[in-house]
């Protein structure tokens, strides 16, 4: 006997040999939302399983023919993440004890309370809901990387940065990147010399925030050996280096301003004085400089050479913060955690609803560097360190910040569910009317998710 499929509820299989056992306990868990099916034998509950697996399946263990133990096994060699909660008398709980050791999810001793099915029940179909939704974030991973692994990710703005920095790749012309902190300007970067003509060739990177003043110029340009007092022997600079390539200058808004008249002049002739001599070198290299400033603001205040701000910015690639793309952010986490648990030698934890709820709430200033250090906290086990503090919220009402959570939460499930509205539904645990009608109160539309 099975029961009409219900929007807001979960699917159930329960076995007992005896009917007035089967339809009690049918009947308590319709009357608390679940969709039930039940079974009095384990072959025909297996056939329904293996056609349609459940949330959960609640057996007894003593059946004719295969035992509940027995039909546990094979329901383990099916699926090895699908809740098992046996049923057993009190002669049989030392075998249930050794089937939770073997994976079975739970055991209730006989005479058990409604209520205490109800919550096993519910637990079970809470973990089984985190498992499916761990699978399908793992297979769009898989998806993502095998597309690009550079640019992980599935949300629009992804899709066009992507698109974009491929187009501007094989133009061959100098790029200022423009992102936050931790955005990943060098990933950028990166892919724009790997996706170039010049991908043969060095991709030579300067951070201009990291190096003293002092050093910076020998660094960039080279030097002669007597150049300068401790100058032994002759040094070829970055600029030199890159010939051919791809020079990658980030935090270029804190290179002093007596140098960024001299990389002026490197990106209008093309060509390099090494401290020490006259000489002038040609060069042939693409330029790709970041900041996680404005440019136009540094150089109208005086502090960024305005000529060189224009010499740079020929294209501008912009990098969206994390927190405004935040359907990308399970998908990114998932990659960090198993690289952070395959680097550390330990098995990847499960993504919790906890670690779900984190990583929707919390704003990321950080962005990608920040996730990925939260992803390794994870893998290592560290719960006092892995969830920091929340930030402090924006000054949004109650209910325009529960509006915010919400419609981000119905977005991510679209995504999960490929557009699914029925899936989505299921998972959010709500009717399917109900979702449809939230949906359109935030404009969002299924098709664009698949």
């Amino acid at each position: 006997m099975s029961s009409e499929p219900n929007d807001t509820s979960e699917r159930v299989v329960f076995i007992d040999d005896e009917e007035d056992v089967r339809r009690a306990n049918r009947q308590s868990l319709e009357l608390d939302g679940f969709r039930v099916e039940t079974f009095e034998a384990a072959e025909p509950a297996l056939a329904a399983i293996r056609a349609e697996p459940p949330g959960a399946v609640v057996t007894d263990v003593r059946l004719p023919g295969i035992d509940g133990r027995a039909l546990f096994e094979r329901i383990r060699a099916m699926d090895a993440d699908l809740p098992v909660i046996l049923i057993t008398g009190h002669g049989d709980i030392s075998m249930a004890v050794a089937a939770m050791r073997a994976g079975a999810y739970d055991f209730l001793a006989k005479p058990y309370p409604a209520e205490a099915l109800m919550g096993s029940v519910r637990r079970a179909l809470d973990r089984r809901r985190l498992v499916l939704e761990n699978r399908r974030l793992n297979a769009r991973l898989d998806a993502a990387i095998e597309e690009d692994p550079a640019f992980l990710g599935i949300s629009p703005e992804i899709v066009a940065l992507r698109r974009l920095v491929r187009d501007v790749a094989g133009a061959d012309v100098d790029v200022l990147v423009l992102g936050e902190t931790g955005s990943g300007k060098e990933v950028v970067a990166n892919a724009l010399h790997r996706w170039s003509r010049r991908a043969s060739k060095n991709f030579v990177a300067m951070n201009c925030g990291a190096l003293p003043d002092s050093v910076v110029e020998s660094e960039l340009f080279g030097h002669e050996a007597g150049a300068f007092t401790g100058a032994l022997k002759r040094r070829v600079g970055r600029i030199e280096h890159a010939q051919g390539g791809t020079l990658f200058l980030d935090e270029i808004e804190s290179m002093p301003l007596a140098l960024q008249v001299k990389l002026l002049r490197v990106l209008q002739e093309r060509v390099v004085e090494p401290l020490g001599t006259n000489e002038r070198r040609p060069v042939d290299m693409r330029v790709v400089s970041a900041t996680k400033v404005d440019l136009g603001q540094e150089a109208a205040a005086g502090t960024f050479r305005d000529d060189l701000y224009h010499r740079l910015n020929v294209v501008t690639v912009v990098i969206p913060p994390l927190r405004e793309r935040r359907e990308d952010i399970l998908l990114l986490f998932q990659h960090f955690l198993a690289r952070a648990a395959a680097r550390f030698g330990r098995e990847a934890p499960p993504v919790t609803a906890a670690m779900r709820d984190h990583l929707q709430r919390h704003t990321w200033p950080g962005n990608v560097r920040e996730l990925d250090h939260f992803a390794e906290r994870c893998a290592l086990g560290l719960p006092g360190q892995a969830v920091p503090e929340a930030s402090p919220t924006t000054a949004l009402s109650l209910s325009e910040q529960v509006e915010r959570f919400e419609r981000g939460l119905i977005r991510e499930e679209l995504i999960m569910a490929g557009g699914d509205v029925r899936l989505a539904a299921e998972s959010l645990g709500v009717p399917r009317k109900t979702l449809y009608d939230k949906i359109a109160r935030y404009g969002l539309t299924p098709t664009d998710f698949r």
